[in-house]
């Protein structure tokens, strides 16, 4: 199988991805969630499409990975929301609107006219942004443990809520063991697997350890509007794919996702959590070819 990757120049900034299989092929892009790099997408999964005749492509959000930090903009969470919520003007970094634009300028750096968009958490929002704005650019949209940004549906749990707000730890030891603990309260229960938890962890923060650049991404998640009306009026071929045991963007997310999309398909997945455990990769993966393989290319 053909491996790249590069550093692509993309809305103002750069972008790292790796691309997988042969560009001929039909092109999937992949956009990850909060905080998570290129990386966190399984490779059996990647593998798996790419053996299934697509051309895959995965890269960081801007401020993870190796794509560009924003350094010189505040990432101060709790007091930009607050001053927001109070109706305070607001300055911030980007919203996902910004990040939909990434990966469709990535997207022009492959010269890739539209693509299968796969995303997961914070990259279903940015790939139903993607929908949304560039309806041409997308074939088929697959909304994965994600939400429509009202406020009403896909609301976490408190346990969760205090996984994403927690205090940053310091040492690398410290980052790993705390990824380790709140993958297990966000994680799928009977699925959990400390070791390649542990593994992954430790593979991120050696590649790129930025938390401040997560709650920039959070930011741009709080402060960006509901996706509703857009969805409603979406005429793309969509998948909805949530777990029935998702604490951190509760099922009523997913189902609400599928409710707006007209046509759409829901599959809630017994058993899983936020995340992406192995188990669940061949169902996953077998979904959403069969979407692409009901359209045109």
């Amino acid at each position: 199988m053909k491996v790249s990757s590069g550093l692509a120049p993309a809305n103002g900034i750069h972008i790292a991805y790796e691309t997988y299989g042969d560009p001929a092929d039909t092109p999937m892009l992949l956009v990850m969630g909060l905080g998570a790099q290129l990386i966190a997408w399984p490779i059996d999964m990647v593998h798996a499409f790419a053996d299934r005749g697509f051309f895959v492509v995965r890269y960081d959000n801007r401020d993870v990975g190796l794509s560009t930090k924003l350094a010189d903009v505040s990432s101060d969470f709790l007091a930009t929301f607050m001053h927001a919520a109070s109706g305070d003007p607001v300055t911030v970094a980007y919203r996902l609107s910004d990040m939909a634009a990434d990966g469709i300028a990535l997207l022009d750096y492959l010269g890739i006219a539209s693509a299968h968009v796969l995303g997961a958490s914070m990259g279903g929002m940015i790939a139903q942004t993607m929908a949304i704005e560039y309806p041409t650019r997308v074939r088929t949209l697959t909304s994965m443990m994600s939400t429509t940004g009202e406020p009403e549906v896909g609301a976490p749990t408190a346990e969760a809520l205090a996984v994403l707000l927690r205090t940053e730890p310091t040492t690398r030891q410290e980052v790993i063991d705390a990824h380790v603990e709140g993958s297990r309260v966000i994680g799928s229960p009977a699925f959990f697997d400390e070791a390649v938890v542990r593994t992954r962890a430790a593979a991120a923060y050696d590649r790129c350890y930025h938390p401040a650049g997560v709650m920039r991404q959070l930011l741009a998640i709080a402060l960006s509007p509901s996706r509703a009306e857009g969805l409603a009026q979406l005429n793309v071929p969509t998948l909805v794919i949530h777990g029935d045991l998702d604490p951190l963007i509760s099922v009523s997310g997913g189902e609400r996702t599928a409710e707006l999309i007209p046509g759409a398909r829901l599959i809630v997945i017994e058993g899983m959590g936020h995340g992406i455990p192995l188990p669940f990769v061949p169902q996953v993966v077998e979904a959403v070819t069969a979407l692409a393989s009901r359209t045109c290319g």
